[in-house]
């Protein structure tokens, strides 16, 4: 075998098998459930991007994967790449018709929570949540950010097709020389006890299910639900100061203290100020004290 079929054989790295579609299928669309299709496939540029574009088409439960993404993107269109099959690549679309457009901003908290959960059971890594959207894994006792989410309107009103696609990319099996940057990490870099992406992405979507039913069931109210408390919980960024940049080149500094009802951080200043921010970038400074 010549070097150029090594690496395009998906056996190549056996250490990084393909998903098993099939299996994923049988396991996660059913009848009555929230699921109704899922894909693989060995390469694309983005799923959101692709899930975005079909929204009008598909039902609400589409999920579309990918073994390796060569444009994915994060917040502010930032892109990334990682080797193939070296993590969980994946979107989904959700049409949450009963639930005020007001409270969509919470399908990214709530699948942070839901990805917490299942890698919980599942991998036996406490993740943490770094508002809004970054997936924090413990490695050599520092944090690291081990994935993100990124969710996108798709399409128009819910009844005409739209909704929301969100996606999530994250790092199981990339390794120290693989690192895109030394503040990345990995589930395998923060000791995961099993690295196996099948088992992951099942744990992962039947989180999502459940806690997007609950949410969806309480009309998309955190509290009901109890999204806003166990986001809360699990949330790296509260009780830290931290710099908020925001748009417009302006940025805030103070005490992380609370998420709102509306998925906002709070701010508590120095003058005494408790300011919500909606949008914007997020450093940690320090713990809190």
């Amino acid at each position: 075998m010549t070097s150029s079929d090594a690496e395009g054989n998906r056996w190549s790295d056996l250490g990084r098998p393909p998903l098993n579609a099939a299996s994923l299928r049988r396991a996660l669309v059913r009848e009555g459930g929230l699921w109704t299709s899922l894909d693989v496939v060995a390469s694309t540029g983005s799923t959101n991007s692709d899930l975005v574009g079909r929204a009008g088409e598909l039902p609400e439960g589409a999920v579309l994967v990918a073994e390796e993404q060569s444009a994915g993107r994060g917040r502010l269109d930032r892109q990334w790449s990682a080797p193939a099959r070296s993590g969980l690549f994946f979107s989904v679309l959700l049409k949450p018709a009963e639930v005020p457009v007001e409270r969509w901003g919470w399908l990214p908290l709530l699948t942070g929570v839901a990805v917490a959960t299942g890698l919980s059971r599942a991998a036996g890594v406490d993740t943490a949540l770094k508002w809004p959207n970054d997936l924090l894994v413990t490695v050599g006792g520092a944090e690291r950010k081990a994935g993100g989410i990124l969710a996108e309107r798709a399409g128009g009103a819910v009844d005409g097709g739209g909704g929301v696609v969100v996606g999530v990319g994250l790092n199981v099996t990339l390794r120290e020389d693989e690192l895109p940057v030394p503040t990345a990490g990995s589930l395998g870099l923060a000791g995961a006890v099993s690295t196996d992406r099948d088992p992951l992405l099942r744990a992962v979507l039947r989180a999502l299910e459940q806690w997007y039913g609950d949410w969806r069931a309480a009309g998309g109210d955190p509290g009901a639900s109890r999204l806003q408390e166990t986001y809360a919980a699990g949330c790296a960024t509260l009780g830290r100061t931290v710099r908020a940049e925001l748009p417009g080149d302006r940025s805030i500094t103070g005490e992380a203290v609370a998420v709102d009802g509306d998925g906002r951080l709070v701010l508590a200043t120095e003058d005494g100020v408790q300011q919500p921010v909606g949008a914007g970038d997020i450093v940690h400074l320090r713990g809190a004290g």
